[in-house]
């Protein structure tokens, strides 16, 4: 038999006593593709992150060829031949591609022209395309991906760990990446990589092993799985008729909270119209740069229309024009952005901190009078009502996993008592237990009589929530459907032709 490439033994990592892993037992075989599920906080982002040398283990240990091995720092674990891509990339954004390629392989004298010319040919090697003299902040995310892909080949990694690779990626994208994966594997590389999307999991890996609770429940071969095999593993229970049924009624439409007539804004809002109720879930489908996201991003104030001949925009009965997010956030407007990474939370401050300055933001007179003793009331409130889990009450945001960080972003809105809720994405990287919880929650705030928008580009989700479906195209809302009416194909068929 072959030795594996990595290996842990009942590997164990506490914080403040609380085991985030226990016990764990895993092993990674050459040239291998394993993933890893479960839902958030159940460990394997902890996990991966033992393998690469970011956090050392409580107890047990970690093997590399056969040989014990115990990184200090992801700088020894990669000269061991162990790289991780994280969710959040590690380049440095004010330097070239060809750069952060070679850094932390620098000669005592270096010329840019030379490690230009060396970046081009790794590159071209792996069937890259991407220019090494450009800035790593111009890149898309794909891009950056390639980059860091490229980083970790250079270091002749032989394990490269993936957490999260898709969550930003377009489908486009995604098909790219799934190609590089499995050029990677034909080369001999072993791959981790962590996803929520179980499509994923069952097309690419060669097995999966799937952990809840920081404890491993099931390592098998891929073929061994599907779907329902691989959820109830995870959470311990079934969640395919709650997370993939089919709605079997609507919602009536309420009073109209919200009226857009002819909203211009550049290239990306063309002369779109729509109308949004209260007490309904209003679906937005569209693919990527189709104006879905910039449509409702004027409505709240984050982006602005085009001064002369934008449109109007009629919330409560009200014309409105809102040039930032204050005054919506004030009038009853929240949106949920797509990115909570970058514009969700302040990721170094608590739970209770974030979702407290939501109420700040709304209650704009009381700015200068913060209470210690009610930010830490409502945090607590907030954490019991939305299952928000963390080792520590005291956490901090940047510590949670994806779920529960989402969980904090909703909570930051819906403690600003909103009539008209906007939800982009509410799901991107996010597990299928969370998916569950938030889902049930935005039926729930429909049902109490608030209007909810929800923007998604993934079809199941906007069928199963919705009660009527808007989809957007070249920057204009051009189809309405009813949702027991409507089927996958006239939806894709109305975002594309």
């Amino acid at each position: 038999m072959m030795t594996p490439v990595l290996e842990l033994h009942q590997a164990t990592k506490r914080y403040g006593g609380v085991p985030a892993i226990e016990d764990v037992d895993f092993t990674l075989m050459p040239g291998e593709i394993h993933a890893l599920c479960g839902e958030n906080g159940a460990g394997k982002s902890t996990l991966t992150k033992v393998m690469a040398g970011v956090v050392d283990l409580s107890a047990g240990e970690m093997l590399i060829d056969g040989k014990k091995a115990n990184f200090r720092s992801p700088v020894e674990a990669l000269s061991a031949g162990v790289a991780m891509v994280f969710q959040e990339t590690s380049l440095v954004p004010t330097m070239t591609v060809g750069q952060n390629l070679f850094l932390g392989k620098e000669k005592a004298i270096n010329r840019l022209r030379a490690v230009y010319i060396a970046a081009q040919q790794l590159l071209q090697s792996l069937n890259f395309n991407v220019d090494p003299t450009h800035m790593v902040e111009s890149l898309g995310a794909a891009q950056k991906q390639m980059v860091e892909i490229a980083r970790a080949v250079l270091h002749d990694a032989r394990v490269i760990i993936f957490d999260e690779p898709t969550a930003t990626l377009t489908p486009e994208e995604k098909r790219y990446f799934f190609d590089l994966m499995r050029n990677l594997k034909a080369r001999g590389v072993s791959i981790i990589f962590i996803s929520h999307a179980l499509e994923e999991a069952l097309e690419l890996s060669d097995r999966i092993t799937v952990m809840r609770d920081g404890k491993k429940i099931i390592t098998d071969d891929t073929d061994t799985f599907d779907r329902d095999r691989i959820v109830r593993a995870m959470v311990g229970r079934d969640l395919t008729s709650t997370l993939y049924g089919k709605k079997t009624s609507l919602r009536p439409a309420g009073k109209r909270v919200l009226s857009v007539q002819n909203l211009r804004m550049g290239a990306m809002v063309r002369n779109t119209s729509f109308s949004v109720f209260a007490g309904q879930i209003t679906g937005v489908f569209g693919l990527i740069g189709s104006g879905r996201t910039e449509t409702f991003k004027v409505v709240s104030g984050v982006l602005k229309r085009d001064y002369t001949h934008g449109g109007k925009v009629i919330f409560k009965d009200q014309a409105v024009r809102y040039r930032v997010p204050a005054p919506a956030v004030s009038a009853g407007i929240a949106y949920i952005t797509e990115d909570r990474k970058v514009d969700g939370f302040f990721e170094t401050m608590t739970i209770s901190r974030n979702i407290y300055a939501g109420l700040l933001a709304k209650q704009r007179s009381r700015r200068h009078w913060v209470s210690g003793r009610e930010e830490k009331k409502i945090g607590a409130a907030w954490r019991e009502r939305l299952n928000i889990r963390s080792v520590t009450a005291g956490a901090k945001v940047i510590e949670l996993s994806g779920g529960n960080q989402q969980k904090v972003v909703i909570a930051k809105s819906l403690i600003q008592s909103p009539e008209l809720i906007i939800f982009d994405e509410p799901t991107r990287g996010v597990d299928v237990g969370a998916v569950a919880e938030i889902h049930e929650l935005i039926r729930n705030l429909a049902d109490q009589g608030l209007a909810v928008v929800v923007i998604s580009s993934y079809l199941p989700e906007i069928m199963l929530l919705s009660d009527r479906i808007l989809v957007s195209r070249q920057g204009r809302i051009v189809e309405e459907f009813s949702s027991l009416d409507v089927t996958d194909e006239d939806i894709m068929y109305a975002s594309i032709h």
